[in-house]
């Protein structure tokens, strides 16, 4: 890894969270905070500031999507890896639409855990396989739903930005993408973050409501 990535742990098992934290630690992540509760859990990662949040959805005090929407709400830049016992359709869909960048079951193996951790910092979307076609379909229903009341000025990308928008509209992850364009990850890591601070948007999932409200998908 070029940098390690701040990592914190939430699970209200305590044998759990100390094995994901002790796994994380030894494949070379800061594991900054550790939280048992949702209420706990907000105030850590505020004190904390972690890259990366692995959340469990079923907390005591609060659950973990309401977890997920204040840490995102707080610091849009924090992704959040959901991992839960949970393969569910609605529960995948709400993490989603709570501002999560990503879900796993916890029948996941370690090296899953620790690749879907290193993935979701680079800005990957991760999904338990089978998920991500699903999260895809409701980022398209989404974008029928009546949309937040636009600003009066349109912000204008550059056309590199509109092309990485166009295939982030596509399902396509940050890698996939580099390698179509022929670009390397960071660049477009860098395009998709100066689109979000453009468009005023806080993560992917509005991101691709936003590029699917254009119609950007459906451009070969």
């Amino acid at each position: 890894m070029d940098a390690q990535v701040r990592v914190m742990v939430v699970d209200d098992h305590p044998m759990w969270r100390e094995a994901v934290s002790r796994d994380l630690a030894e494949a070379g992540f800061e594991v900054v905070a550790t939280a048992g509760d949702g209420e706990e859990a907000v105030r850590r990662a505020r004190a904390g500031r972690p890259q990366v949040v692995v959340l469990d959805l079923n907390l005591p005090t609060l659950p973990g999507v309401a977890v997920c929407r204040q840490v995102v709400t707080h610091d849009p830049t924090v992704r959040v890896l959901v991992l839960s016992a949970s393969g569910e359709h609605a529960d995948v869909l709400e993490a989603v639409k709570s501002g999560a960048t990503g879900y796993l079951v916890k029948s996941a193996h370690r090296d899953e855990l620790i690749d879907a951790v290193r993935r979701t910092a680079q800005g990957d979307p991760v999904f338990t396989p089978g998920l991500a076609g699903l999260v895809l379909g409701e980022f398209r229903r989404l974008a029928t739903e009546p949309a937040a009341p636009a600003s009066p000025a349109v912000p204008q990308l550059t056309a590199r930005e509109t092309e990485v928008l166009r295939l982030v509209a596509k399902g396509l992850s940050y890698r996939q993408i580099a390698d179509r364009l022929v670009l390397s990850h960071r660049t477009v890591q860098n395009h998709v973050q100066n689109t979000l601070g453009k468009l005023q948007l806080h993560n992917r999932v509005e991101l691709v409501r936003y590029a699917i409200e254009q119609g950007l998908d459906d451009v070969l």
